[in-house]
């Protein structure tokens, strides 16, 4: 394997940008830019020969400098949102800015996923590691952390995401990839006929503004259980968990088992691809682009609702303001370090 560096334009303040490519041996490419260590396209072998480009995306470095709609993106330092955007550590109330209502969605403004990042392949050629420099203060968040996301392609046709966040005290990490996944090709349009399996006998209860209630509910019965894999689409329009009110999905799901696993198995109704995701954290965001309007997509495309699947590894959304929930807080002594690997093959 290798990794070729391509020039992809500039940022939005004139800096200049790279993609870097990974290929394996079995056709498998993967672009990735140092523009918020964001996944800009993934091409994955279908059952008809083909391989499509199954993560939506830009075609260059500017739109990811603007990037609403998280494209690809490195989420950090937290994930999904904080109530009210204001959360207590040791004693001490940190006030964050509210962007979404009056609460804080994935700790923006000055998104980590909309900065360039320093980018560094490795020699082996089959990964590339992007590093980050996070002040103390940044975002509204305590201590100043040193973050690296590491990603590798593998001869098996695996993509792994790497977590190595060290925090020069405490505070709040959370970070995961917001990647939308269209299993058919990026610009192949709707995702409600794509199959999924979650293994999550529980989920976060959360109000219309997708904030979460701090009740933790069963799916049993209702639809959001994927224990049994099931089309997507047909939870659409169910009252369970605001879902027709939310206009789809985007819920998080406690996840079973600890330590390493496989927790997600979602395959595309037309190409024959199935991504699994495995994950040592404990919860995954389901998010089915239900407000995406995106119209700088690759290949000129526009990207509407329902046209990708985001999984998102993460701790329980708004854990910091839940005592009860496992807590998503490191220091230096013990920093954030996590993976998540996105494994591809075919349908049987």
């Amino acid at each position: 394997m290798s990794v070729s560096t391509i020039a992809f334009g500039t940022t939005k303040d004139g800096r200049e940008a790279h993609l870097y490519v990974i290929d394996n041996a079995h056709g498998m490419r993967v672009g990735l830019t140092d523009v918020g260590a964001c996944i800009a396209s993934l091409n994955v072998p279908a059952k008809d020969g083909s391989c499509p480009d199954v993560a939506l995306g830009f075609d260059s470095a500017l739109p990811y400098g603007t990037n609403p709609c998280d494209l690809g993106a490195i989420v950090g330092r937290n994930a999904n949102r904080i109530s009210d955007a204001r959360f207590e550590l040791d004693g001490t109330t940190y006030e964050l800015v509210a962007n979404d209502g009056p609460n804080n969605l994935h700790s923006g403004p000055d998104m980590w996923f909309e900065r360039l990042w320093e980018a560094t392949p490795d020699a082996e050629g089959n990964a590339v590691t992007f590093h980050l420099e996070s002040p103390e203060g940044d975002q509204g968040f305590p201590a100043a952390v040193d973050a690296t996301v590491r990603y590798v392609l593998t001869d098996d046709d695996a993509l792994e995401v790497h977590y190595d966040l060290r925090p020069d005290g405490r505070t709040v990490l959370n970070a995961t990839n917001h990647c939308y996944f269209n299993l058919n090709g990026h610009a192949s349009g709707s995702i409600l006929d794509h199959t999924l399996w979650v293994d999550a006998d529980r989920y976060t209860g959360c109000t219309v503004d997708l904030v979460t209630t701090g009740e933790v509910c069963d799916v049993e019965g209702t639809a959001m259980d994927f224990r049994e894999p099931r089309r997507i689409g047909d939870g659409i329009g169910s009252a369970d968990a605001h879902i027709a009110e939310i206009g789809g999905y985007d819920h998080n799901f406690v996840l079973n088992g600890e330590g390493m696993r496989t927790v997600a198995r979602l395959e595309g109704d037309r190409s024959g691809i199935v991504m699994e995701v495995a994950t040592d954290l404990p919860a995954i965001q389901l998010y089915i682009s239900n407000s995406l309007d995106e119209p700088r997509g690759k290949d000129g495309h526009r990207y509407g609702k329902h046209e990708g699947v985001c999984l998102e590894t993460q701790f329980n959304p708004d854990a910091i303001n839940k005592p009860d929930w496992e807590q998503p807080v490191f220091d230096a002594e013990h920093p954030f370090v996590s993976q998540t690997t996105f494994s591809f093959g075919l349908a049987e």
